[in-house]
């Protein structure tokens, strides 16, 4: 009689292990699902601003950059301790 109730006993307790070494495991696998869709989720947004970026890039007014050139090197010349200017019109297209 005692001998059934240990095997009875012995079974739960296996049983029981065997359940939580499943519950472990699911809690492992969850996590690293939970782990995998943020990292897609962030390469997804990663791509999306890369795709942004280069569309901004792809988007070239070249008479838009040159007015942008045109009036930086003025401000910057304008705003000089030095009355030499940072950018002398006589070296446009030698240095600068």
């Amino acid at each position: 009689m005692w001998a059934l109730e240990a095997y009875v006993l012995k079974l739960l307790k296996d049983t029981i292990l065997e359940q939580e070494k499943q519950t472990k495991l699911v809690n492992l696998l969850q996590s690293w699902i939970d782990e995998e869709k943020d990292t897609i989720l962030e390469q997804e947004k990663q791509t999306k601003l890369v795709n942004l970026l280069q569309s901004w890039i792809d988007e070239e007014d070249e008479q838009e950059q040159k007015e942008t050139g045109e009036y930086l090197i003025e401000a910057l010349d304008q705003d000089r301790l030095s009355e030499r200017p940072l950018f002398p019109a006589h070296l446009k297209g030698v240095t600068w």
